[in-house]
């Protein structure tokens, strides 16, 4: 549940691709349209309601289909109406399977922008959403605004990780993807992400590219939360996730495109041309 482009790669047009391309069935509900994602500083298209949201939701339950959705992954919202819809949809299908998981990819901002979403979003997912959520994918930015911790240390990003795992859903997995980091530790070539469950922290250091593209967090929220789901480990998913990205940012960095590649590297999901492993830190 979150937003589309109909040109490019961001929200579910980010999403959706490389977990089908691994074989998952998804059901994608989005909170806006629009023509193309607005870094571009112009777009058209709408921002969907609640309403409209939780319309499509009971549409789908009324297949009698919930009972085999494994996970919920909620992205950019668009609208803060949109987040009890949210909710509304991992209420019910938790109630057809208990075990399923929801994903909370707090999209909040970024450093470079500052906030970027609607007023009252930030204050949802940090005192609704998250409190339901078993997985949570933020940036550097989002992990600091959320825990209000500095995460310019490795220590002090292990802290944050640790106090937003604890504001997850206490009978959950209680796992935190931060999806790009940079500390006194990750040389100047380099690009860090890290995963935190169950009291461990495991970090994957990969070379910096010198691409600039939206929609590569999308797809890495995704694709851990498919690995996550695969696996039972964040380790594995960390592992498997960070690589395929990479590769996927390679080729967007060969391309020299303002979009992610993510239809010509494909394959980079399937069979990372460079597999990566992470550390425990």
């Amino acid at each position: 549940i979150q937003s589309w482009v109909s040109y490019g790669h961001v929200g579910n047009a980010s999403a959706v691709f490389p977990v089908q391309r691994l074989g998952a069935n998804v059901w994608s509900i989005n909170t806006v349209q629009f023509s193309n994602h607005t870094g571009y500083g112009h777009w058209t298209g709408q921002v969907y309601t609640g309403e409209s949201v939780r319309e499509l939701v009971d549409g789908i339950a009324a297949r009698d289909v919930l009972r085999t959705c494994d996970a919920v992954l909620s992205g950019y919202m668009g609208d803060a109406g949109i987040g009890s819809a949210i909710l509304h949809a991992v209420e019910r299908v938790r109630a057809e399977n208990p075990a399923a998981v929801y994903c909370c990819d707090p999209v909040i901002g970024d450093t470079d922008t500052g906030v970027y979403v609607r007023p009252g979003i930030e204050d949802f997912i940090r005192e609704q959403a998250l409190p339901q959520a078993d997985i949570a994918t933020p940036n550097r930015f989002e992990l600091e605004r959320l825990t209000g911790i500095d995460c310019s240390t490795l220590e002090a990003v292990k802290a944050a990780a640790e106090r937003l795992r604890g504001m997850l859903r206490p009978d959950g997995i209680r796992c935190v993807l931060l999806t790009s980091l940079e500390t006194e530790t990750t040389p100047g070539d380099h690009i860090d992400l890290l995963a935190a469950e169950g009291g461990s922290f495991h970090l994957l250091r990969t070379p910096l590219l010198p691409v600039s593209v939206n929609g590569a967090g999308d797809a890495i929220a995704a694709l851990f939360l498919y690995h996550r789901l695969r696996t039972s480990s964040a380790h594995a998913a960390l592992e498997a996730a960070g690589s395929s990205v990479f590769g996927v940012m390679r080729r967007t960095a060969e391309a020299g495109s303002r979009e992610i590649q993510l239809i010509a590297a494909q394959e980079e999901f399937v069979a990372p041309t460079e597999v990566f492993r992470a550390t425990g830190v």
